[in-house]
């Protein structure tokens, strides 16, 4: 496995990192056992980034990731770099209400996720989206702390615009930011990247297959019965036309002799040695097929290839729908905030 460098302070990766969530929240059931199977082969396979979230499942994630690590020998467990999402606020439904990050419950959340993790330190902690109640800086600050006290390595940021990125990094260190990229959303070129490279910030990309819509395996006429039930880029017209750029992409594909996924994988992996692709495999076979992306080098030549089947802004429907996306920080430019 190909290692990155998560920014310019942060940890040594492997070029692909495993995404937690789908195994515990919000994609439908998830069988408990090739969870279990799936962490045990990425770790195996030399994935040492695990993200997760101390909301997926409601602590279910983090307890999950625990189990697979403590069956594991040391030298195998030390290996994984744990980076956790906070502040996020759940209802026992299962709702959502808003996001919690002032230092105080920073402090809370750090301490339940040490516990349920079964770790002494995280290494990579993250508030997941921005307080509009709670300034960046203070957010920052309170990671930082915890820095010094030796729970936290690492400061990461998740869907920050580039204003809020600057005044974090002001504060202290950050080793990278956690945001969607993929083929169909490209909207941190504009000047969310930029600017995190100016400052020496890496890129955790999820939602690389657009959440399985461009990874050559969704079907037309498929129903949603989980979170893409109210995803734009799933409904009516939208999914049609999206599914057409998925076909111009196969062919693609077919010519280089690699998946859809693989090349959408990989064109993500090819934008920079500074982005880590995340791909949220819940099954080994999804894993061993986003596996097989790491050693596909593109040339220029491919990427424009693969460019004229996706343009940029090619594709139909936002990327959430617009509650959602009202809480993103890294839209707000696209918003016209």
């Amino acid at each position: 496995m190909n290692a990155r460098v998560l920014g310019r302070n942060g940890p040594t990766v492997s070029a692909i990192g495993l995404g937690c969530m789908g195994m515990s929240d919000l994609y439908g059931p998830a069988d408990h056992s090739e969870s279990i199977a799936t962490l045990h082969a990425a770790i195996e396979a030399g994935v040492t980034l695990l993200d997760t979230g101390d909301f997926y499942g409601m602590g279910h994630n983090e307890r999950l990731i625990r189990e697979a690590l403590s069956a594991l020998p040391p030298s195998r467990r030390d290996a994984a770099h744990i980076s956790v999402k906070f502040g996020a606020m759940r209802d026992p439904a299962g709702g959502w209400n808003g996001y919690d990050a002032r230092p105080k419950a920073v402090r809370n959340f750090v301490a339940y996720s040490l516990q349920r993790l079964g770790v002494d330190h995280i290494d990579i902690y993250r508030p997941a989206r921005l307080d509009p109640d709670v300034p960046i800086e203070d957010t920052v600050g309170a990671i930082a702390d915890l820095v010094k006290a030796g729970y936290v390595r690492h400061i990461g940021l998740s869907e920050l615009g580039a204003d809020s990125i600057r005044r974090a990094a002001s504060v202290h260190p950050i080793s990278d930011l956690q945001i969607e990229y993929s083929l169909i959303s490209r909207g941190i070129e504009d000047e969310i990247l930029p600017t995190c490279r100016s400052l020496g910030i890496g890129i955790t990309a999820y939602g690389v297959l657009s959440r399985g819509l461009i990874s050559g395996h969704w079907q037309a006429g498929a129903r949603q019965r989980d979170f893409r039930a109210i995803s734009p880029r799933f409904q009516g017209d939208n999914v049609s036309h999206n599914l057409a750029l998925v076909e111009a992409l196969r062919n693609v594909a077919v010519r280089k002799g690699v998946t859809v996924a693989q090349l959408a994988i990989a064109w993500v992996a090819a934008q920079g040695l500074d982005v880590v692709p995340l791909v949220g495999a819940r099954t080994r076979q999804r894993l061993d097929e986003a596996l097989g992306s790491v050693d596909r080098q593109l040339t220029d030549d491919d990427l424009v290839e693969i460019e004229q089947a996706i343009p940029r802004d090619a594709a139909a429907g936002e990327r959430y729908a617009s509650a959602l996306l009202a809480e993103l920080d890294s839209e707000k430019r696209a918003a016209g905030h």
